[in-house]
């Protein structure tokens, strides 16, 4: 008796891996950064060893992936006598597969380790040029067969940017710029993560008329009391003039990811108007735009209300 037919097998589909490796100091983490910027899943410092059970892995994935960014280099030092074996192996399995490999004068390196007090990963005593020399003997069989070397000596954080964006971006270029708006109050603390910090506590407060204090900024009687203060639309105009003008400089900066905080004194009315009608006109200008009110609820907390009040 015949039993069932054998299960079709189908291929698995073709991945594009870009190993990044290269000199310490040269700018790998930068451009893994920024080749996540642009679409890849990247991970740090595999081991070359682990790299082909790690293309099994999104072989039989049903996750969108592929397009993987991977970092080897001589952190992982007792693999790199494997040499281009397991790059090889992921070519016979049908993998798109190059090797990026960054270097910089040693001059420059030994500046760029100093800037940063970082030892260099064959050097943790110190002796950089000393590291730097045993890591280029270790390198050269990366070195001598990766696809494409890039000299950094003369790149700037921007320039490097702009290189993976142009050859690794495929059609869709660089990340779109992300705009975040986060509403704040003064007394709870500036967002660290702000890149623009505006001060709206010179606007008329509802904090101050009790049938409005329980409410927040996105309720329209509270916006309505806020833009009636002579002072306000003149100052969102200023301040969307302002943001026409630098946030396309940002993104030719290769920014993809702009924080801009809006502050008054608890985070819970001026702020949130402003926060919301900035929204507003960076939308309609197409740009990507999220709000957050990170304070609304502390101030609601603070005074003893349900957090979120009738917001």
């Amino acid at each position: 008796m015949n039993g069932p037919p054998d299960p079709v097998r189908t291929a698995p589909a073709a991945l594009r891996f870009l190993i990044l490796t290269g000199t310490s100091g040269s700018g790998k983490s930068h451009a893994l950064n920024c080749l996540e910027d642009v679409g890849y899943f990247c991970v740090d410092n595999l081991p070359l060893a682990l790299i082909v059970p790690f293309a099994e892995l999104f072989e039989a994935s049903s996750r969108p992936v592929d397009k993987l960014a991977l970092v080897v280099d001589v952190r992982e030092r007792f693999f790199l006598e494997e040499g281009t074996t397991p790059i090889l192996a992921l070519r016979r399995r049908g993998h798109r597969v190059e090797t990026l490999f960054l270097d910089a004068d040693d001059a420059v390196l030994i500046r760029r380790f100093s800037e940063t007090r970082r030892p260099h990963p064959l050097a943790p005593e110190g002796g950089v040029v000393e590291g730097l020399k045993r890591e280029r003997e270790l390198l050269a069989p990366l070195r001598n067969t990766a696809d494409r070397r890039v000299d950094t000596t003369h790149f700037s954080v921007h320039d490097l940017r702009a290189f993976i964006q142009s050859h690794y971006g495929g059609d869709q270029g660089a990340k779109a710029l992300t705009i975040s708006l986060v509403a704040f109050g003064f007394k709870y603390g500036v967002p660290l993560e702000a890149d623009l910090v505006f001060d709206v506590r010179f606007l008329a407060n509802p904090h101050f008329v009790p049938e409005l204090k329980p409410h927040t900024g996105r309720e329209p009687r509270v916006r309505d009391y806020v833009l009636a203060d002579a002072r306000a639309r003149p100052l969102l105009e200023r301040i969307t003039e302002l943001l026409k003008f630098t946030v396309p400089a940002y993104e030719q900066e290769g920014r993809s990811y702009l924080t801009i905080a809006v502050g008054c004194t608890g985070g819970r009315h001026r702020s949130v108007v402003v926060a919301d009608l900035l929204a507003e006109a960076l939308r309609a200008d197409g740009r990507q735009v999220e709000v957050r009110y990170r304070d609304a609820g502390a101030e609601a907390a603070a005074q003893g209300e349900p957090e979120g009040g009738a917001a």
